[in-house]
């Protein structure tokens, strides 16, 4: 049996979990999100405050499908009570970004501004890195819908990726960047 899928999820006192057929609604003090589990060996249950996702089969689908949908709804429950962040630095010599109504501009070396539009359930905010020693640019992306929130984390990181050499671009706050050795003399 899958480690993930077996362990139940326990229900906070401010979340309802409401299970009808293969739809799983979770409602919070933050908000409410649905899914629809799509795998026709996964089931939902609730029993004693906690939500439980059982398996009807051995094979890897099933197995796979297991772990996966426990930890979705997992995410939606604490979704519900505690948004997810992610954190990105925006570093370059003139790179600005800043939030205009429901959309994410930014100003990273282009001959035009990026305009992004927040998806639904989204928030952005640009600040100033509280760090006196670094001045960098911080936009942080939070919501209640931990795959929304990372997709739209992943698509701001696309719009420039960290270049070795200066290190300008756009990355997470927890990732590390690799520097590379600039070119050297020819001199002996």
């Amino acid at each position: 049996m899958s480690r993930v899928g077996r362990s139940p999820i326990a229900v906070p006192e401010k979340v309802t979990v409401d299970i009808n057929g293969p739809v799983v609604t979770v409602k919070g003090p933050l908000g409410s999100l649905s899914r629809k589990i799509e795998s026709k060996y996964i089931t939902a249950k609730l029993e004693n405050g906690h939500v439980i996702v059982e398996r009807s089969s051995e094979i890897k689908e099933a197995k796979a499908a297991h772990g996966l949908y426990r930890q979705l709804i997992a995410n939606m429950v604490s979704g519900v009570t505690t948004p997810f962040t992610k954190t990105l630095v925006v570093s370059g010599v003139g790179y600005r970004a800043a939030v205009q109504g429901n959309k994410l501009v930014l100003n990273i070396g282009y001959s035009h501004p990026i305009e992004l539009p927040l998806p639904e359930g989204v928030k952005a905010e640009a600040k100033e890195s509280d760090d006196k020693d670094k001045k960098a640019l911080l936009v942080v992306v939070s919501g209640i819908d931990k795959e929304a929130v990372g997709q739209f984390a992943a698509t701001i990181k696309s719009k420039r990726p960290v270049e070795p050499y200066h290190g300008y671009g756009i990355h997470y706050s927890d990732e590390v960047v690799i520097r590379k050795e600039g070119k050297t003399s020819g001199k002996k």
